[in-house]
C-alpha cells in the first residue's frame, strides 16, 4: 500500500475509534485527570501511554494510532495527564525555564493508583498492563519501570535517554523487556548523548548506545547486538529509515532498539503527530513514516505476558 494511501487509512480508522472519557481520581489529596478507552470485553491487557512536555494525554489520542490500535486488540489504554503538561520523572537537575510539575508531585503515586483503578473495577488484567511515553513520558516510563517494575509487564520509551541522575537510581524489582525508540537527528535528545538545545537534564543526556547498554546489563543480556536490520522504506519522502537492532537476552527479558535514522524528536506514524508538521520539521526534524510507533510498540508488548 503507498504511503498516502495508508494515511487516508489511518485517518478513516481515526474516524471509527471508540470515544474515549475523560475521567479524574484523587491522588495525595489532588485532583488527577486522564483519558480512557475502554475495551468490548473485560478484563483487558492495558495500555499507560504517556505523553511529551506541553502535551495532554488528548494530543496522544488524536496524534497516534492508539485508539486504533486497541480497538482492533480488544485494550484498554489510558492516556493520563501531567501537571503543567509535563511529568515528574526522576531527573531532579532540571533548568527553571522548564516550568515542571509543581513541587512535591508524585507521578509514580498516580500511575501507580491509575493501574490499580483500572484493575480493580474490573477494566484491566493485572498481568497485562504495559507503560509508553514519547520524550517527558518517556522519561517517566523508565522511572515507573525502574521504581514500580512489579504494576507492568513491558516498557516503552521513545525519544529519550537516561542521565548519570535517572541511571545511579534506576533499581527495578525485577527485569522487564524494554524497548527503545529514537531519532539520530534529533535536537532536544541527541542520539549521541549531551545536551543538544535542551535544558532537560544539566548533566546531559547518555547516548541512546549507552541508554541500551544499560538496559541490556540489567536484564542480563549479552552486551552486543543480536541483529540489525534495515526496514523497507515505505515512505519515500520522509526523509528518515528505519533499523531494528535486537539483543541477546534471557527470555522474556528483551531490549529492542528502533533506530528512527536522520529522524527527528518525533514519534514514527503513519498521519502527522502535530497540529502544523512543516513547523514541527523545522524545530524537530523529520518523523518517520515508513513504521507507526504505536503499532511497532504494541507487537513488542504483545509477545510478553
Amino acid at each position: 500500500m503507498k504511503w498516502w494511501m495508508r494515511v487516508g487509512a489511518f485517518v478513516a480508522a481515526l474516524t471509527a475509534a471508540p470515544a474515549a472519557s475523560a475521567e479524574t481520581i484523587d491522588v495525595n489529596g489532588t485532583m488527577r485527570s486522564y483519558t480512557v478507552q475502554l475495551p468490548a470485553k473485560k478484563p483487558a491487557p492495558l495500555v499507560i501511554v504517556l505523553h511529551g512536555k506541553t502535551q495532554r494525554g488528548a494530543d496522544m489520542v488524536t496524534r497516534t494510532a492508539w485508539p486504533q490500535v486497541a480497538k482492533r486488540e480488544g485494550l484498554a489504554v489510558a492516556f493520563p495527564d501531567g501537571l503543567n503538561h509535563a511529568w515528574a520523572d526522576a531527573r531532579t537537575k532540571a533548568g527553571p525555564e522548564l516550568r515542571g510539575p509543581p513541587p512535591g508531585t508524585d507521578d509514580i503515586a498516580f500511575i501507580t493508583k491509575l493501574v490499580e483503578k483500572l484493575v480493580a473495577d474490573g477494566t484491566a488484567d493485572a498481568k497485562r498492563v504495559y507503560v509508553t511515553g514519547v520524550s517527558n513520558g518517556g522519561a517517566m516510563v523508565m522511572t515507573l519501570i525502574c521504581a514500580r517494575a512489579d504494576l507492568f509487564v513491558a516498557g516503552a520509551s521513545v525519544i529519550m535517554n537516561l542521565t548519570d541522575e535517572t541511571a545511579v537510581t534506576c533499581h527495578p524489582s525485577r527485569p522487564l523487556p524494554m524497548l527503545i525508540m529514537n531519532g539520530t537527528a534529533d535536537p532536544l535528545i541527541p542520539y549521541e548523548g549531551g545536551r543538544g538545545s535542551s535544558y532537560f537534564a544539566a548533566d546531559g543526556f547518555w547516548s541512546t548506545e549507552k541508554t541500551v547498554a544499560f538496559w541490556r546489563e540489567l536484564n542480563g543480556c549479552e552486551s552486543d547486538d543480536a541483529s540489525v536490520t534495515d526496514l523497507p522504506g515505505k515512505a519515500p519522502d520522509d526523509q528518515s529509515s528505519v533499523t531494528r537492532i535486537t539483543s541477546r537476552c534471557p527470555a522474556g527479558h528483551d531490549v529492542l532498539l528502533y533506530r528512527i535514522n536522520n529522524g527527528g524528536h518525533r514519534m514514527p506514524g503513519f498521519a502527522p503527530d502535530a497540529r502544523f508538521p512543516k513547523v514541527a520539521t523545522g524545530l524537530l526534524g523529520p518523523q518517520n513514516a515508513d513504521i507507526d510507533g504505536a503499532e511497532a510498540i504494541w507487537a513488542f508488548f504483545s509477545r510478553f505476558r
